[in-house]
């Protein structure tokens, strides 16, 4: 997955959730110098109770925002829909370059 794009993470989940289990792993895929490389990372453990749903918001160095919902996503479909939009962003890096 390229995160090099990735500006902004915000996650809202209940970790006891099975349904928050895309959210987990979307934030296991970064690389662990995310937050050094300037990627703002936040994260908000609901109660055990909670009902509310899991939510992940990503937003990129185009200005682009996904809010992307894990309760009907899995964890394929969410890396697919952030990579769409990276490799778009790295070839226009490459462009920019040549």
């Amino acid at each position: 997955m390229i995160t090099r794009f990735i500006t902004d993470v915000t996650t809202r989940f209940n970790p006891f959730s099975v349904r928050a289990r895309p959210a987990r792993l979307f934030l296991s895929f970064l690389p662990p110098t995310a937050r050094s490389s300037g990627m703002n990372i936040t994260t908000q453990l609901l109660p055990r109770t909670s009902t509310e749903p899991s939510t992940l918001y990503i937003k990129f160095k185009d200005g682009k925002e996904m809010n992307l919902d894990c309760e009907t996503m899995g964890i394929k479909s969410i890396v697919e829909e952030v990579d769409r939009h990276s490799r778009m962003l790295q070839k226009e890096a490459d462009l920019a370059e040549a």
